[in-house]
């Protein structure tokens, strides 16, 4: 699943586990044409209370914007990188200088993920991924980051075979060669198997064998649960069978104390004719419940009370993704943050904002041209019927006087009185949705919660205080100047032109 810029992000709450405190991550993939500024996303990252990350590349600009946030990242060699890696320990050295060594302490990188699959996807690899593991790790041990920063490399689940029942799974024999290196240098390191788990695609494979309600975690009569005759574990769902057989895989061969972390698991929200099963309901079914499981430390049957940290795939939708319509429609959110849908997270902590509130506001976008910014917000104080009385000198929301801070307040007003309907978050290219509630000191903007917990909504289609109905142009007090929006179109043909 690889993408010119391709970003896990981990969402990361505390849930006390046997041996360390766990977290659920999202898989946020997206190409750089269409994913937001980093700016943007790391706000997104901040509201959603999102503590881990992970890069599929080590972006340098996405590495700033983390920087002095605390959110714990997780930077990527990509498979284009590998063999140059592998091969030459100054290269190593380089990259680690570059892409980590200037980066912190500021920006809190705490792993590597050395290729993607490897073994799967580019097999003539495999020889140097070992090598390019210990060159990596080798250049943080130089600098003094080892400590800090572990060292692995993520796999596809297909890798182990006979998966079910778990206590008979076991790697591809033919990798030996490069597993049981790699599985000793992550003993060695104290670092951890990283696994692809992705119950979507075993239930699709199975040809009606492994039931829907199986790979959903959702309740099955205990006549239904899939046992294992070698061990009597029962199995109540995909996910933890497959995490058991890649802890059996490990045992297979003489390696039992190297924990593991499911870097990728998700669900589609959408797919074509032939994925009937990629919904949304069954995507917030997967995602919650895979939520709800690892939270509540439930562990798996081979390990109970030991959850296992996982990567949810993915944050965003990627619309300009090639393939198959599924592939673009892994996202708990769209690009402009707007929730693809409402976990069902009830009892399992505050993990995302979208679960509850459902919060979007409009703002203005990163860099527009200041004059649109004027012309659009003398139309939504004027013709748009906003009430931006709060922006007059003296209100709460006059400071910081500038264009740029009061076209915010007025678009969200907006975007909130037409309750949120598609296309009115847009005034001509210069607004942009976020789940960040852009409210400040005691400017309130409308559809915020406040500071006491009640929601303004600002839903009124009522002439706002700044219009007249006599005929004569609609005045704003903008920066100490008085402006004058001349009404010369209706209210539609006006809505058409700026939204």
């Amino acid at each position: 699943m690889a993408v010119t810029v391709l970003l896990l992000f981990l969402l990361a709450v505390s849930a006390a586990s046997a041996d360390k405190d766990a977290f659920i991550g999202v898989n946020i993939g997206t190409d750089l044409s269409d994913m937001p500024s980093p700016t943007q996303v790391v706000a997104l990252l901040k509201a959603q209370n999102i503590r881990h990350v992970r890069l599929y590349d080590a972006d340098r600009a996405m590495l700033l914007a983390l920087a002095n946030t605390g959110i714990q990242v997780t930077i990527s060699v990509p498979n284009d990188q590998l063999l140059g890696i592998g091969q030459s320990n100054a290269t190593a050295a380089n990259w680690v200088a570059r892409h980590v060594a200037a980066h912190v302490p500021t920006t809190n990188i705490t792993a590597i993920a050395v290729g993607s699959e490897v073994l799967t996807v580019l097999p003539n690899a495999g020889p140097v991924l070992v090598s390019a593991l210990k060159f990596i790790h080798s250049a943080l041990v130089a600098a003094n980051l080892d400590d800090q920063i572990k060292v692995s490399t993520p796999h596809s689940s297909s890798i182990i075979l006979d998966s079910f029942p778990p206590s008979q799974a076991f790697f591809n024999r033919s990798w030996d060669p490069v597993m049981v290196p790699l599985l000793k240098f992550l003993q060695s390191t104290g670092s951890y198997l990283m696994l692809n788990v992705y119950p979507y695609y075993d239930y699709m494979q199975s040809n009606g064998v492994i039931p829907l309600d199986y790979a959903l975690f959702r309740p099955l009569p205990p006549n239904k649960e899939a046992v294992d005759a070698n061990t009597l574990l029962h199995y109540t769902n995909v996910f933890d069978a497959i995490v058991d057989a890649a802890y059996f895989a490990m045992s297979d061969l003489n390696f039992t104390n190297i924990p593991l972390v499911v870097l990728e698991s998700g669900w589609p929200s959408k797919g074509d004719s032939s994925e009937s099963d990629a919904t949304i309901d069954n995507a917030n079914t997967y995602n919650s419940n895979l939520i709800r499981h690892v939270l509540n430390n439930t562990g798996t049957p081979k390990h109970p009370g030991i959850a296992v940290s996982t990567y949810i795939y993915e944050l965003y939708n990627e619309d300009l993704r090639p393939g198959s319509v599924s592939e673009k429609n892994w996202g708990l959110f769209n690009a402009n943050g707007v929730p693809v849908y409402t976990l069902h997270l009830t009892g399992a902590g505050t993990v995302l904002a979208n679960d509850t509130t459902n919060q979007t506001f409009c703002v203005a976008k990163d860099g527009a041209d200041k004059k649109m910014l004027q012309a659009a917000l003398d139309w939504a104080c004027g013709p748009g019927k906003v009430d931006c009385s709060a922006l007059l000198q003296g209100q709460p929301c006059y400071e910081p006087d500038n264009v740029i801070s009061h076209s915010m307040y007025a678009f969200n007003a907006y975007y909130q009185q037409m309750a949120k309907a598609p296309g009115t978050c847009d005034f001509k290219g210069v607004a942009t949705i976020t789940t960040t509630d852009p409210s400040h000191g005691s400017c309130i903007f409308p559809g915020s919660h406040g500071r006491n917990g009640t929601i303004t909504n600002g839903t009124s289609l009522a002439p706002s205080s700044n219009t007249t109905t006599s005929g004569c142009s609609p005045k704003y007090v903008y920066g100490g100047d008085l402006v004058t929006s001349s009404v010369i179109f209706g209210v539609t043909l006006m809505t058409a032109v700026f939204l």
